[in-house]
């Protein structure tokens, strides 16, 4: 007896399926119900990232026109632009109503990536436009291949020249632009993210499509907003009169800071995490403005070029849960940690990270005596013995560890005093632990719900087969059983092929729950 599931449980699997797109991809061609529930998960926010991959932004682009009113179409025909649809028929789909995320600046390298195309004279592109009649897809999706294939071949293609852009096709790009997020603005019921990021050294898209009709019913609910600091005042200045419920905020800090960001951060009512990344200009004339939510700010990050940055502020965050630093070099010494928050208590503090640079190896152990018990997350990029042996008392409740070791008893007193570790990294070769040494001591003494490892290699590889193999032989025979997934990460080669087949071996056998290698 044929049995079809109810599109509401349907609903819920394809729910499930939303990060999997390679399985989304699959079900396009089923059926068109199937199709249906596919496109609007990947539309929903799967479009994006189209720097490197000319085909599928080519087909986005394709796909956006053909999804254009009428009189946007018209007005591009009067100023001679003609892009390629996938069909001549009206789409099958509202496909940008599904869009919960929309990214200014890949709509311009959408843009700019066709231009370049048009101008290489490469006609070769207009076959993946031709489409099946009987295709319930629109061929709009169904590249899901193209990031492998594409980005291979056209990584150095996004060091554009923009100066050689004659006026009449910048205006052109402008234009294009301007009714794809025009349309955008109308049909979208109610947009979740937006990304609003614009390369001053590139065309200049400072298109203020806040006055754009349906912009207020489309932008009101917008929970995310990652943005430059200097865009035009005037969006954020629209902005904060009725879009109050952002809860993410990032800002890329330019060469100033625009006056109406700070009505924008003052408006909202329930501000949860704010990313601040400095390039030019730094977060001091926002602090202010942070500090209103002091009561709900949870989570910061804070990259810059260098440590010189005000971080005190940071105590006003009373109930700060994760707290990322990130410099761009490695002797940054954080010198606002040595006094006020060396000794300061974030009492829900459970994540904490430094990327690069950290404060010196005394104040974070005096750091972790008061902050270290909540801790389930620790990132730090130093060496220090003591460090390591404070971290194996002072954080019993850590579920994931990336710190530095040398050799193989500090990471045996980190794994008997963590008994909660579930994940840890470890970078092996030159002067740091021994491979072989490390195998040894996770099989042996990790705690019996740890199940993750990731190995960064920043030498080339030593392990010897035998030890891979025995590594996993003993992890098998641990009570209770428990697979393991292994990350090995490389800077200068891959594993051998030897070591390769044995971790395939043991991924068959269940051992290895899953398997990554990167170079």
């Amino acid at each position: 007896m044929h049995c079809e599931l109810l599109p509401d449980c349907l609903n819920n699997i394809f729910e499930f399926l939303e990060d999997d797109k390679g399985t989304l991809y699959s079900c396009l061609l089923v059926n068109r119900l199937w199709c249906k529930f596919s496109v609007r998960i990947l539309w929903r926010k799967n479009i994006w990232d189209l720097r490197y991959n000319y085909t599928k932004s080519s087909k986005v682009l394709g796909t956006l026109i053909s999804c254009l009113p009428n009189e946007s179409r018209d007005l591009l025909y009067k100023n001679k632009i003609f892009i390629p649809t996938p069909t001549t028929k009206t789409p099958l789909f509202d496909y940008v109503s599904f869009c919960k995320f929309i990214s200014i600046d890949e709509i311009n390298i959408m843009i700019e990536n066709y231009q370049e195309i048009s101008d290489d004279g490469d006609d070769d592109n207009d076959n993946d436009y031709d489409n099946d009649d009987d295709s319930d897809s629109d061929n709009d999706c169904n590249d899901s291949n193209d990031s492998s294939n594409s980005s291979n071949n056209n990584n150095n293609n996004n060091n554009n020249n923009y100066d050689n852009i004659n006026n009449d096709d910048k205006k052109d790009l402008i234009l294009i632009a301007q009714e794809i997020i025009k349309m955008f603005m109308k049909k979208i019921p109610s947009l979740k993210k937006l990304n609003y990021y614009l390369n001053p050294n590139e065309i200049n898209y400072e298109i203020l499509f806040i006055e754009f009709p349906g912009a207020k019913n489309c932008l009101m609910n917008l929970s995310e907003l990652n943005c430059n600091s200097d865009i035009q005042s005037e969006f954020f200045y629209q902005m904060s009169k009725f879009c109050h419920n952002i809860q993410s905020l990032t800002i890329k800090f330019g060469e100033k800071v625009s006056n109406g960001l700070n009505d924008l951060i003052i408006s909202q009512k329930n501000l949860k995490n704010v990313s601040l990344k400095q390039s030019h200009h730094d977060w001091t004339d926002i602090i202010p403005s942070l500090i209103k939510h002091s009561n709900t700010i949870t989570k910061l990050l804070l990259k810059g070029k260098n440590d010189h940055k005000p971080l005190t502020f940071i105590t006003n965050f009373i109930n700060l849960k994760e707290l990322i630093i990130t410099f761009d070099y490695l002797n940054a010494t954080l010198k606002d940690f040595k006094d006020e928050l060396r000794y300061f208590h974030f009492q829900k503090l459970q994540k904490l990270k430094f990327s690069f640079g950290c404060p010196r190896s005394d104040i974070l152990i005096d750091f972790i005596k008061i902050n270290g018990k909540n801790l389930n997350y620790l990132y730090i990029n130093r060496y220090d013995n003591l460090l390591n042996i404070s971290i194996s008392k002072l954080c019993p409740n850590l579920k994931f560890l990336y710190t530095i070791f040398i050799d193989k008893k500090s990471l045996i007193d980190i794994l008997n005093g963590c008994q909660l570790l579930e994940c840890i990294q470890v970078m092996c070769g030159r002067l740091h632990i021994k491979e072989k040494d490390m195998l040894e001591a996770i099989v042996k003494y990790s705690p019996k719900c740890f199940h993750e490892l990731r190995l960064y290699n920043y030498a080339k590889s030593n392990i010897l087969s035998k030890d891979l193999d025995s590594f996993f032989i003993n992890w098998s025979n641990r009570i209770p059983q428990k697979s393991i997934t292994f990350i090995c990460l490389n800077v200068f080669d891959d594993l051998e092929k030897r070591n390769m087949k044995i971790i395939e071996k043991y991924r068959k056998l269940g051992v290895i729950k899953n398997a990554k290698t990167y170079l």
